[in-house]
């Protein structure tokens, strides 16, 4: 939708719409996590890139 779409509407449709798109937001987010076929290496990855970092910074010292 455009903006003019939303101007025209009342307040309280408003707050019903951003909540309407935060609903179908979490449910997209879901859906993209659940197809992924193995999750854990997100997690393993955010930890290396974590553990690469403290030793960059450690070394800089």
């Amino acid at each position: 939708m455009k903006a003019r779409s939303f101007r025209v509407l009342s307040k309280e449709e408003l707050k019903e719409k951003l909540e309407g798109l935060k609903k179908q937001l979490m449910e997209l987010q879901f859906k993209r996590r659940v197809k992924v076929e193995k999750p854990h290496l997100f997690k393993q990855t955010k930890k290396d890139i974590a553990r690469i970092l403290t030793v960059l910074n450690e070394i800089h010292r």
